[in-house]
C-alpha cells in the first residue's frame, strides 16, 4: 500500500523539455526557466536545452535571458511535454530621455542613485537559505603535442586534435547564509567525470559575487580585487552610457554600459541593468580582461539574473565563463550556479554557524545515474554525456588490479637518469603502498665539518581509507672527511583526518645545524664553501629519541606535544678543501663565536625536554569531508602559545630551563586597491635558564646570502648564530604587497604584471637590542627581487640585493 502511494505521488510529476532559441534559430545558452512568482526553476544548458519537473495542473513558465525579452508560457500538464521557445532581443528605447549636446549622460544620475542605495541593498537581507545546483565544465581547445616529454593526447584523454573536456562536475547543496559573513553549506550529491570516488570542490559561496560590495574577487583572480560599477568611488573609475529602457513585470529597467575610464584599472566592462525607483541591480553581464589585471586566464564573463522574492531581488542564476592560454594550452569553460527555493526567514539553531562552511558526507558521491537523470536540473549536452560514460568506464577499469599492475609495471621502470635527477619511486596503487627513493644528486653536498658528504633516505608510505596513512623513513648520512656514519629512523601515523590527528617518533643520530630554524640550504652552503671559501653553516652532532603527537582540540585550535631526549656533541672542521682559493679569505671555525680558532662551543651533554603548544586561528573556517577536515585561509589572526621545559637530573639530563613564547601572525590582510599586508610578532622569555647550552637557546631565522627561499619569519640581513638568546626577546615582521598599484600605471611595465612590496623586521634581545631592517622590491609569481638596509640602533650594518624564489 505504501509502495503504491509512493508510485502514485511520483506519477504526478511530469517533465517539460525543449530548446530555447533566438529569432535567427541560434540557441540561447543558460536561459533561466522558472515557475512564475516562485524561485523554483532551472537553466538551459549551453545548447539552449532545458528540462523542468512540474506537478500535474496549470503552470506559468517564465523564460528569461540577459539581452532578451522575457516570455511567459502557460502550460496545462498531465503528461511529459515538449515546449520550444523563441526569444526576441530586448528592445531598449530612449523615448523618455532627452539628450542634449555636451550634457551628462542620463546614466550618471541612475548610477548615483544606485550608489546611494548600495549599503541598503547590501544589508537588507539578514539571512537566507536556498537550494543550489552547480555545474562546472572545463574544455581544452588546443594543446601542444608534448609537455615535458609526455604525450598530451594520452595523458588528458583528448581527441586527435588535442581537444576535449578535461573536467566535468556537478553538485547539489543546501546553502545557508547569515550576515555579515556566516556560511554553512551541506552537499547533497556530487559527481566528477572519471573520478568515481572523488568529491567536487564546488562551493556556492565561491560563485556568489555581490556587486553591492565595493570590491570583488579579492585575493582570488587578483591580489587587489576589482571595483564594483556601483562602488562608493565608482565614478572615479567608470564612465557610463544609458543604452535604453524597457518594461519587465511592470517595472522600468535601465540598461547601462559600464566603461573603464583608464584601460588598465581593475574594473569591469559590459552591461548592468538597474531597476528604476528602487535602484536595484536586475541583471549583470560584465567581464574582466587581462587589462584589468586578472591572472592565469585571459577573459572572465560574469552573468547574473535576479528574481523578486518578498519585495527584494535575489540571484537565481550566476554564470562564470572563462577563456585563456597558458603555456600553449588553450582553455575555456564555465561554472554555473542555479539558486532556487529561497527562504528569507530561516530559523537557524544555536551554533549552526560554527566555522564549517561546507559539509560533505560519505554518501554524497554514491548517487547512481538514475538519480542524476531524475534530479539534474540542467540537461547534459551530447559531448558531456559521452564524456561521463567514457571517463566513468575508464575509471572503473583503472581501479582493477590487472590495469593498475600493468600501469605500475610501466611507471615503475628503473632508470639511472630518473634516480639521479628526480628520484625513483615504486608505486602499488591497488594496495596503496608507495616507495620513494631520494634523488642521488640532491643527496650529495659539502661542508667543512664533513667534507663531501651524502645524506640519503627512502620513504615508505601506506594509505588506508579516508586518507589515514602511515610512513616510515630510514636515512643514512656519511661524511668523507670526518669518516662519520650516522643514521635515523622516522615514523608517523596520521590516524584521524577529521581531527587532523597524528603521532610520530624518531630515533638515531645525525649532524644538525646549530640553528634549529636552519641557516643555508645544503646546496647554497656547498657553493659558497667550494667556490667562495665561505662556510656559513655550523654543525653539531646529536643522538636522539623523539616522540610527538598533534590533534585538533576544537575548531581552529590545534594542540601538540613532543618529548625529546638527546646527547649533544660539539664538532670541529675536518677539511679546508675548496675549488677556488680566495686569497683574502679563509674558512672560519665551526664555532660561530671564535671564527679564527677551533674551540668547543659547549661540552658534551644530555638533554631531556618536553614542548607543548597551542595554536588558535580566530574565525577559522573549514570543509568537512569523509576523508578529512580542510582549513580555508582565515581572514583573522593566528595566535600560538608554547611552553618548553628542560628537565634536570631525569635520565641523567644536564639541562634545567623553562621557556614560554607568544606569537601572533596573519597572512594576506586585504586592503582593497592597496594590495595586502602580512605580519608576524612574537615575544618569548626563559623563565629559568639555570643550566642550558647553545643548541637549547632561542634562535632566529636569519639570512646573509643573496639568494634564499622566502619566509615572512626570516630576517633578510641577520646573522644566523650571533644573536640567539637564553633570556628574552621581541621580534616583529611586516610586509605589504601593493599588488601592482604603482607599476600598473607605467605603460612599459604594466604588461609584466609586476607587484611592488615593502617590508621590514625588528629584533630586540640582550644580544641585539635594537636591530632593524627595511627592504623594498618587485615580484612576479614565485620570483622576487629586493634591496634593503639593516641597522643596529642608528648605525647602518649592511645593505644589498636579495633574490628569493618559491611560495
Amino acid at each position: 500500500m505504501f509502495c503504491g502511494l509512493t508510485n502514485f505521488a511520483f506519477a504526478q510529476h511530469f517533465t517539460a523539455t525543449g530548446i530555447v532559441k533566438d529569432t535567427n534559430g541560434q540557441p540561447v545558452p543558460f536561459t533561466s526557466v522558472y515557475l512564475k512568482g516562485t524561485t523554483t526553476g532551472t537553466s538551459a544548458n549551453v545548447d539552449g536545452k532545458y528540462s523542468i519537473k512540474l506537478k500535474k495542473g496549470e503552470h506559468t513558465l517564465s523564460f528569461r535571458a540577459v539581452g532578451y525579452k522575457q516570455q511567459e508560457h502557460i502550460v496545462n500538464i498531465s503528461a511529459d511535454l515538449s515546449l520550444n521557445v523563441t526569444l526576441t532581443a530586448e528592445s531598449y528605447t530612449l523615448e523618455n530621455v532627452n539628450i542634449r549636446a555636451n550634457a551628462e549622460d542620463p546614466a550618471y544620475a541612475i548610477i548615483r542613485n544606485a550608489i546611494k542605495q548600495r549599503k541598503t541593498h547590501l544589508n537588507e537581507v539578514n539571512a537566507f537559505s536556498c537550494d543550489v545546483y552547480i555545474k562546472g565544465v572545463q574544455r581544452l581547445k588546443g594543446a601542444p603535442k608534448k609537455f615535458f616529454g609526455r604525450d598530451i593526447q594520452k595523458v588528458l584523454e583528448l581527441d586527435t586534435n588535442r581537444k576535449g573536456i578535461i573536467y566535468l562536475s556537478e553538485s547539489q547543496s543546501k546553502f545557508n547564509f547569515r550576515r555579515p559573513n556566516d556560511v554553512h553549506e551541506e552537499m547533497i550529491s556530487s559527481k566528477v567525470a572519471g573520478r568515481n570516488n572523488a568529491f567536487s570542490f564546488n562551493k556556492a559561496s565561491d560563485l556568489i559575487i555581490n556587486f553591492y560590495d565595493n570590491y570583488l574577487l579579492e585575493n582570488k583572480l587578483s591580489a587587489r580585487g576589482f571595483i564594483s560599477p556601483i562602488a562608493d568611488n565608482a565614478l572615479f573609475y567608470y564612465k557610463y552610457k544609458l543604452l535604453g529602457e524597457s518594461k519587465e513585470n511592470g517595472e522600468t529597467i535601465h540598461k547601462i554600459e559600464v566603461i573603464p575610464r583608464r584601460e588598465n584599472d581593475p574594473v569591469f566592462r559590459g552591461i548592468i541593468y538597474i531597476v528604476n525607483d528602487s535602484w536595484r541591480i536586475y541583471n549583470t553581464d560584465v567581464y574582466l580582461t587581462k587589462n584589468s589585471g586578472i591572472n592565469f586566464i585571459d577573459t572572465l564573463n560574469i552573468s547574473q539574473q535576479f528574481t523578486k522574492v518578498n519585495e527584494v531581488y535575489m540571484p537565481t542564476s550566476i554564470n562564470f565563463q572563462f577563456a585563456g592560454n597558458v603555456l600553449g594550452f588553450k582553455i575555456a569553460g564555465y561554472f554555473v550556479g542555479i539558486y532556487s527555493n529561497y527562504n528569507l526567514d530561516p530559523k537557524f539553531p544555536n551554533n549552526f554557524f560554527n566555522g564549517e562552511i561546507l559539509k560533505i558526507t560519505e554518501m554524497v558521491n554514491k548517487k547512481d545515474s538514475v538519480y542524476w537523470k531524475n534530479n539534474r536540473p540542467i540537461p547534459l549536452t551530447e559531448d558531456e554525456k559521452i564524456n561521463y560514460v567514457k571517463k566513468d568506464s575508464v575509471a572503473k577499469l583503472k581501479e582493477s588490479k590487472k590495469y593498475l599492475d600493468s600501469l605500475e609495471k610501466d611507471n615503475n621502470k628503473f632508470g639511472i637518469g630518473k634516480l639521479l635527477l628526480h628520484g625513483y619511486s615504486i608505486n602499488d596503487r591497488y594496495d596503496k603502498e608507495y616507495w620513494s627513493f631520494d634523488p642521488v644528486l640532491r643527496a650529495i653536498f659539502y661542508n667543512t665539518v664533513e667534507g663531501f658528504a651524502v645524506k640519503y633516505g627512502v620513504t615508505y608510505r601506506k594509505e588506508f581509507e579516508n586518507r589515514r596513512s602511515y610512513s616510515i623513513r630510514p636515512e643514512l648520512r656519511y661524511g668523507f672527511a670526518n669518516q662519520k656514519l650516522t643514521g635515523s629512523l622516522t615514523g608517523s601515523y596520521y590516524y584521524n583526518p577529521l581531527k587532523r590527528a597524528s603521532v610520530g617518533a624518531s630515533f638515531g643520530n645525525g649532524i644538525f645545524d646549530l640553528n634549529n630554524l636552519g641557516s643555508m640550504t645544503t646546496l647554497g652552503n656547498s657553493i659558497n664553501s667550494l667556490f667562495y671559501e665561505k662556510n656559513f653553516a655550523k654543525f653539531y652532532e646529536k643522538s636522539f629519541v623523539n616522540i610527538n603527537t598533534t590533534r585538533e582540540l576544537a575548531s581552529g585550535l590545534q594542540g601538540s606535544i613532543s618529548v625529546d631526549y638527546s646527547r649533544n656533541k660539539t664538532l670541529t672542521n675536518n677539511t679546508d678543501f675548496k675549488f677556488i682559493d680566495a686569497k683574502d679569505r679563509e674558512f672560519t671555525s665551526n664555532n660561530p663565536f671564535t671564527p679564527t680558532v677551533e674551540t668547543p662551543l659547549f661540552p658534551t651533554y644530555n638533554s631531556l625536554s618536553a614542548t607543548a603548544s597551542l595554536t588558535y586561528t580566530f574565525g577559522q573556517q573549514y570543509i568537512t569531508r569523509p576523508d578529512g577536515k580542510f582549513y580555508t585561509e582565515s581572514k583573522f589572526p593566528k595566535i600560538t602559545v608554547l611552553y618548553k621545559k628542560g628537565f634536570n637530573g631525569v635520565l641523567n639530563s644536564d639541562v634545567d630551563y623553562d621557556f614560554v613564547k607568544l606569537e601572533v601572525s596573519q597572512d594576506r590582510i586585504g586592503l582593497g586597491l592597496w594590495g595586502y599586508t602580512s605580519f608576524l610578532a612574537g615575544v618569548g622569555k626563559f623563565l629559568n635558564n639555570k643550566n642550558m647550552y647553545y643548541p637549547d637557546f632561542k634562535h632566529f631565522a636569519g639570512n646573509i646570502s643573496t639568494i634564499f627561499p622566502p619566509n615572512l619569519r626570516k630576517f633578510q640581513y641577520l646573522d644566523f648564530y650571533q644573536f640567539s638568546t637564553n633570556q628574552q626577546y621581541f621580534e616583529a615582521h611586516l610586509e605589504h604587497n601593493f599588488a601592482g598599484f604603482f607599476m600598473n600605471k607605467v605603460p612599459l611595465l604594466r604588461k609584466a604584471k609586476l607587484e611592488e612590496f615593502i617590508g621590514g623586521g625588528y629584533l630586540s634581545s640582550p644580544e641585539k637590542r635594537n636591530y632593524k631592517e627595511f627592504y623594498f622590491g618587485i615580484q612576479r609569481l614565485v620570483l622576487r627581487a629586493s634591496y634593503g638596509f639593516a641597522y643596529d640602533g642608528g648605525t647602518k650594518l649592511t645593505q644589498g640585493f636579495r633574490i628569493s624564489y618559491g611560495f
